[in-house]
């Protein structure tokens, strides 16, 4: 059994799905968990439902909508003033669209969400994470970095947008920028990990397009629970097993190769870059 007592985890995306079950076994292991949600009523029942489930009051919500880059902001800001120490990051919260959005920010919503979300709160955050050491990263890929391409002229698809074409490059995006990461933070005892989750249930699918959603109701047939989903992040989280390991994409709790545009070091440089520049990050 693992035994987080002291610890401090601070999860997106944690009203619904995999979010929501590693949040209910953080909270289980003695873990402190602050729950990040978008909406107020959906979180709030959440919040409920994790500390009825892990039997632990030490459970705490917070509101951001990370298609803005100032609620993002303003997330960081309370979180570096209510939490002396981060010793867990989860990146989970993510989105997808049937149609081209732009952000408040001019930027494509799921690149916005599923990519600058995760390298905007993490940097901002960094420095506490790294106060806290040894501390823990872990960002939600997905399999579908595999098809993602990145093309920096048109990375917000202004031409030939389609749905998994801009879910996959938003989940290349979090490959390499864990990559990358991994490698400017070696020497300071903390880690970062991505994996695939798995093919699972959850509501993220919601707002695929109308011609989808019969082959996706066959589909979530086959897909794995929530909770299984859960239990994949958790290992990465808290399992004693990667304890030191950093860089790693992983599928079924096994670290594997990524694709080959994954694992472009010279990409992963210039995303970091052209990130940095999209946040506001110089």
């Amino acid at each position: 059994m693992i035994d987080l007592s002291g610890k401090t985890a601070l999860v997106t995306g944690a009203n619904s799905g995999i979010g929501l079950e590693v949040c209910v076994q953080l909270a289980s292991a003695g873990a402190r968990v602050w729950m990040v949600a978008r909406n107020q009523e959906r979180g709030e029942a959440a919040l409920a439902d994790v500390k009825a489930r892990s039997g632990s009051d030490q459970v705490s919500l917070l509101l951001c909508d990370f298609a803005s880059q100032k609620s993002t902001r303003a997330l960081a800001d309370e979180v570096l003033g209510a939490i002396e120490r981060l010793d867990i990051l989860i990146n989970n919260a993510g989105s997808v669209s049937s149609r081209r959005r732009l952000t408040e920010d001019g930027i494509e919503q799921t690149f916005a969400v599923n990519h600058l979300g995760y390298f905007l709160l993490t940097n901002l955050l960094l420095e506490r994470v790294v106060a806290s050491a040894p501390a823990r990263i872990v960002n939600v890929a997905s399999t579908g970095h595999r098809r993602g391409t990145l093309d920096f002229d048109d990375l917000g698809f202004e031409r030939g947008y389609q749905i998994m074409r801009a879910y996959g490059r938003s989940k290349l995006a979090n490959v390499l920028f864990t990559r990358e990461l991994a490698e400017r933070l070696q020497g300071t005892d903390v880690t970062v990990n991505c994996l695939h989750p798995g093919a699972v249930a959850t509501h993220i699918w919601s707002h695929a397009p109308w011609f989808a959603r019969p082959v996706l109701a066959i589909a979530k047939r086959f897909m794995i629970t929530a909770e299984e989903g859960g239990d994949r992040i958790f290992y990465l989280a808290a399992g004693s097993e990667v304890a030191g390991k950093s860089g790693g994409y992983y599928d079924k709790n096994r670290a594997v190769d990524p694709s080959a545009l994954a694992r472009d070091s010279e990409l992963g440089k210039r995303l970091w870059q052209v990130s940095a520049d999209l946040v506001g990050l110089g």
